[in-house]
């Protein structure tokens, strides 16, 4: 059975193994005070253009995602995001457990807009009943989005004016970011760093075994980050193993590298679709494909892939999603494209 349902089936990259083997016997201070976690923290500061904004490693997305809300909201603030985002849908209301509300929004193929966003601000604070409702104190998004799509430039830094005009932190859901970058957008580390308050280099789903870095760009948000870790089970006493993947990621282009195969591996694929002529529900340019299949479709395939389901269109079709990773390798990638043809 050859996997195409996620993008963390594999452990890790072997360069990160070989590191984390090599330095197994090493005695280091915890809680991410040693030196490994302090390179990875000037590598990534110097990656992003960003020489004054804090780094912190954190296990998992759910995890971080948490931390990040939670340390930002006041009591009686929610976060605003897209009704398909990860903390409204997937996280068994991790972000509801701290006490906060996620403030769902409409989308567009996994997006929401600069306009779309003013209006739905003007409309709370403006209630004559203000302060009987939850306020929105911050903004959600994640790129690429859970339907792999990505915000241009130019989407990214509409939303972030309004952000900034109302006053709410813009936090980036980073966690499949590797493959954003790897496509063509005209988005860089270091613009990310620029057109937001906080977001997080996803490591879980990029060739780490787990981690997640997060860069604070706002000088607001800095204070007490890392006793809001602790609250939160963030902060891993073995913290060394979080600075040693990421430090071997951001040598050498190897975390650019990884985003690389899996979206080169998934163009691949998104053409024999297309060639087939078998509809895609969404124009990801990034590792994650979301094909309609019939029954009789997915029952072939299922013979040999394991791919993930997405929807259920009423009909006899459902949409599938085809995840490619840093590890997909040119066979599988060619036996997938083999069973395509043969449908």
């Amino acid at each position: 059975m050859i996997r195409f349902d996620s993008d963390y089936t594999e452990g890790c990259h072997p360069r990160v193994l070989a590191a984390l083997t090599e330095t197994n016997m090493e005695q280091t201070p915890g809680y991410g005070t040693d030196e490994h976690c302090e390179r990875a923290r000037r590598m990534i500061r110097a990656a992003c253009g960003a020489p004054d904004a804090d780094v912190h490693f954190l296990v998992g997305g759910t995890q971080t995602n948490t931390a990040v809300i939670a340390s930002v909201l006041r009591p009686t603030e929610g976060v605003l995001c897209p009704e398909t985002g990860h903390i409204n849908c997937h996280e068994t209301g991790a972000i509801e457990s701290t006490g906060h509300k996620v403030l769902a929004l409409p989308h567009e193929n996994g997006k929401i807009s600069a306009q779309q966003l003013r209006a739905e601000v003007e409309r709370l604070r403006g209630d004559e009943c203000y302060e009987h409702i939850v306020q929105p104190g911050m903004v959600y998004i994640s790129q690429p989005t859970e339907f792999g799509t990505l915000y241009s430039k130019t989407e990214l830094t509409e939303l972030f004016a309004v952000c900034r005009e109302f006053e709410l932190p813009l936090f980036i859901d980073g966690a499949r970011l590797g493959y954003a970058l790897a496509t063509d957008s005209d988005l860089t580390l270091c613009d990310y760093a620029q057109l937001c308050d906080v977001f997080y280099i996803g490591g879980t789903k990029v060739g780490l075994l787990f981690g997640e870095a997060v860069v604070v760009c706002n000088a607001a948000l800095k204070k007490d980050f890392r006793n809001m870790m602790k609250q939160r089970g963030g902060l891993l006493a073995k913290g060394r193993l979080l600075g040693v993947q990421f430090e071997t990621m951001f040598e050498d282009g190897l975390y650019l590298e990884c985003g690389r195969v899996a979206v080169e591996a998934a163009s691949q694929i998104r053409r024999a679709l297309l060639k087939k002529k078998l509809p895609l529900a969404f124009d990801s340019p990034t590792n994650q494909l979301f094909v309609e299949l019939t029954r009789k479709q997915q029952a072939a395939l299922a013979e040999n892939f394991a791919l993930g389901k997405w929807d259920v269109t009423g009909g006899d079709t459902d949409v599938l999603r085809i995840c490619t990773s840093w590890a997909t390798t040119q066979e599988q990638t060619d036996a997938l494209i083999a069973a395509i043809r043969a449908l």
